[in-house]
């Protein structure tokens, strides 16, 4: 993971800004394991001479310490071509001056003893042929997974080194059990033309080269400044009340997290005043039993044995006294005289951000009621509106009272009549069709005869020209096959100018005798009944 700087600041030449490392550290994890120098603006004395060994780092947190030769000047993000055996590697250094002395202390390095040594600085051959090696890494990793489940190995390759030069190449694995890896060997070199050497890891050292996001949504600790790894037990849960699941409780590399170490002693400093969990206290009603510690707030919880969905909450204090009664064989009070209420998180609880409730929108909308004129051209809409409400609910309206009436009645409804009368109150229901509103004159019933002026009466003797007149047909010439209608107490007579006046007989209440139709040769003859035929 490169820092903010490098990885948002790009110069001119689009070489990454921050350390200074030529564009190495987007890819190489410059903060990985990284060592803050806060005497690098110190000044040495004339009389002290510069301490002659740094340390660099190389891929995936790897570090070593070498001396460089005298006169030459180095400085933190210089790339250096490093001894080793064969050949030569290419590193970066981290970190230079007298706190060298204190990252050697710590890892236990004498600075007296045998020490690597710095040929150079870095060529732009060298950094050319290391930037090379460093592409083909990947795909030389995944074809050695493959050749690794060929042999059906139980071995995870998690990843491979190659050296500066390009002569060497290593293979970290993690494995359960021993494995015997000779053939594999002898098919990594002849599939990659390389010398090959295998090295084992733990699953935490396999992290902490990979790297990765814990679940606090920080960088793995193993990873970014912890170097040192110390057991981690079930125990470290149980002192901090944590529930003992193993997908909690464990990391990103299988194992159980070493930040439960971190907070431990502040636990167990704290569990020294407090009883056990799993004190009894001896009551006039019975045996307690602790169900429950919080160890910051000094509060327990206990239960009857014989009802255990009560918890009554009790101080450590007064734990403390109930257990010296019965170290004296006496017996304590109830639980209930001393269980205090717990202040719920509600009363304390204050909105700082002010905002509304989560459920504001859970709430129903009211209806409003329509304020506006139902029939602005009139009290004709208004009548109209009426009928067609009386029509929908019928014999329910008979019910009505005189103020529902009224609340029916729209707002725009004059209160008085044509003729200047006041309108009488409708009551049941009924309402009043024979005023208007004024300006429209009351509609009379008239006789057809009478038209208007200009609208000429509707006649039928006359038709268009062009078309045919339809002469009548005797009903009694029917096309062959068709059976006549009898039509005897059926007359009407025709009379009036166009039509208008038409006179009928009253019909017989005589039923009509049903003659049989005619045989048709295309039905079957034995189904005789109509419907069959048809």
């Amino acid at each position: 993971m490169a820092c903010t700087n490098c990885s948002t600041k790009i110069d001119s030449n689009g070489v990454p800004r921050g350390c200074q490392s030529n564009g190495t550290c987007g890819t190489d994890s410059c903060n990985k394991l990284a060592v803050f120098d806060w005497l690098s603006n110190m000044v040495y004395p004339n009389s002290d001479s510069i301490f002659d060994i740094v340390e660099v780092r190389f891929k995936n947190g790897r570090k070593d310490f070498y001396r460089y030769p005298s006169g030459m000047t180095i400085a933190m993000g210089d790339i250096v071509a490093t001894e080793t055996s064969p050949g030569h590697d290419v590193g970066i250094v981290s970190l230079v001056g007298e706190l060298v002395k204190v990252q050697m202390k710590k890892k236990k390095a004498d600075p007296d003893g045998e020490i690597l040594k710095i040929y150079r600085k870095a060529t732009q051959k060298d950094i050319d042929i290391w930037q090379e090696v460093r592409e083909k890494e990947e795909p030389v990793r995944m074809r050695a997974r493959e050749i690794a489940i060929n042999l059906n190995l139980e071995m995870k390759i998690s990843d491979v080194e190659f050296q500066g030069d390009g002569s060497k190449a290593t293979f970290y694995y993690t494995a359960s059990e021993r494995v015997d890896f000779r053939q594999l060997i002898k098919e990594f070199a002849r599939e990659f033309s390389i010398r090959i050497e295998m090295k084992q890891v733990g699953f935490r050292q396999e992290a902490a080269r990979l790297g990765g996001v814990g679940s606090c949504g920080r960088e793995l600790c193993c990873s970014t400044w912890l170097t040192d790894f110390r057991s981690v037990n079930t125990a470290a849960a149980r002192y901090q009340q944590l529930s003992l699941n193993p997908q909690k409780l464990a990391g990103q590399c299988g194992k159980l997290k070493c930040c439960l170490n971190f907070e431990l002693d502040t636990y167990l400093e704290a569990l020294k005043d407090m009883p056990d969990s799993d004190t009894k206290l001896m009551t006039v009603k019975g045996i307690a039993f602790c169900q429950k510690i919080d160890i910051f707030k000094a509060q327990m919880w206990f239960a009857y044995a014989n009802n255990s969905a009560n918890w009554y909450v009790l101080t450590t204090e007064q734990v403390k006294e109930i257990l010296e009664l019965n170290a004296q064989n006496e017996k304590g009070n109830e639980l209930e005289s001393y269980s205090e209420e717990v202040p719920s998180d509600k009363d304390h609880f204050q909105n700082a951000v002010e905002q509304d409730s989560v459920t504001r929108f859970d709430q129903p909308k009211r209806r409003r009621k329509n304020t506006k004129a139902k029939g602005k051209s009139g009290d004709r809409d208004g009548n109209s509106s009426g009928k067609a409400t009386e029509a929908k609910t019928g014999d329910n309206r008979e019910g009505s009272t005189v103020r529902e009436d009224r609340k029916r009645r729209p707002k725009n409804r004059p209160t008085k009549t044509a003729e200047g009368n006041e309108r009488p109150e409708s009551r049941e229901g009924d309402r009043k069709t024979s005023s208007r509103t004024e300006g429209r004159s009351e509609r009379k019933p008239t006789d057809r005869k009478e038209r208007a002026g200009g609208r000429p009466e509707r006649q039928t003797e006359g038709k268009a020209e062009g078309r045919p007149e339809r002469k009548p047909i005797d009903r009694k010439e029917r096309p062959a096959g068709r059976p006549e209608k009898k039509t005897e107490n059926r007359e009407s007579k025709v009379g009036g100018e166009g039509g208008a006046d038409k006179t009928q007989k009253p019909r017989s209440n005589k039923p009509k005798p049903r003659k049989p139709r005619p045989a048709n040769p295309n039905t079957n003859p034995t189904n005789k009944q109509d419907g069959e035929n048809n």
